[in-house]
């Protein structure tokens, strides 16, 4: 049977720090999520090892996000038993089912190695999460022309990601979720791909990175709108996909690269 993708935006209350967030997700949600009908579950957690700063300027007195849920489920109807364990454990969320495409996987460029590390541990590198809402002033279809077509392929030529996974969202699932169209996940090899600038597009020198950071600005303005871009750096476990041995406890390798 083809297993749904849905993905949970989800908020912790303000006064949670990024272990608590990590901790209530990981050991706390996890198995009650498997039992209420995640087939997979990942989990990308803005925690304690994830302390970068994101390279997107964020959208001003706005709340970033705490976590990003992604949850495989048989029949759609299991979203209901899921959420109410993602509420009951304190968490704001937005659910939107999605199509998942793997642009790019783990040992699929130069920049990663295929995946080795078992489930229930913490990918290395470090992952960005974005939501995406579409402008207006573009039509469905000519914004995926533009993000499909014209950015994903320029920005996997240049810049350094190990994974790139675009979710394109087909509806909402909860009531009051933002109006997100596109939500991506892209993994990098190390903190400093994302705040050395010439890691970060793929410059040899400050020629190249003027020439890369004007052509990476031309196709992201084409398509989206910068003060309404929301990046979150955030670490990525793999918590039941049926890779490998799993873990007797989801996520206890705590080391951030």
């Amino acid at each position: 049977m083809k297993l749904t993708k849905i993905v949970y935006i989800a908020w912790a209350p303000q006064d949670w720090d990024r272990a608590k967030i990590r901790a209530t997700l990981l050991d706390a949600c996890a198995p009650a999520l498997r039992g209420a009908g995640a087939q997979r579950l990942q989990m990308n957690i803005a925690d304690q090892f994830a302390e970068v700063r994101s390279p997107a300027p964020g959208v001003p007195f706005e709340r970033p996000m705490s976590a990003q849920i992604n949850v495989w489920v048989e029949d759609l109807d299991h979203r209901f038993a899921i959420e109410g364990v993602l509420r009951r454990a304190g968490l704001l969320i937005a659910g939107y089912r999605v199509e998942e495409q793997i642009y790019t996987d783990y040992g699929g460029n130069a920049h990663g190695d295929p995946r080795s590390w078992p489930d229930g541990e913490r990918s290395p590198g470090v992952l960005a999460v974005t939501l995406m809402e579409r402008p207006k002033r573009l039509s469905r279809e000519a914004w995926i022309r533009l993000w499909h077509g014209r950015q994903s392929p320029m920005s996997e030529a240049m810049q350094p990601r190990s994974r790139y996974v675009r979710n394109v969202v087909e509806r909402p699932l909860t009531p009051g979720a933002p109006p997100f169209e596109g939500i991506v996940e892209e993994a990098w090899p190390s903190f400093e791909h994302v705040t050395d600038p010439f890691l970060f597009y793929g410059a040899s020198n400050v020629f190249e990175l003027v020439k890369n950071m004007a052509i990476m600005l031309h196709s992201v303005v084409s398509f989206l709108t910068l003060w309404r871009i929301r990046t979150v750096m955030t670490s990525e476990y793999f918590v039941a996909t049926g890779f490998g041995a799993a873990a007797p406890s989801p996520a206890r390798n705590s080391s951030a690269d």
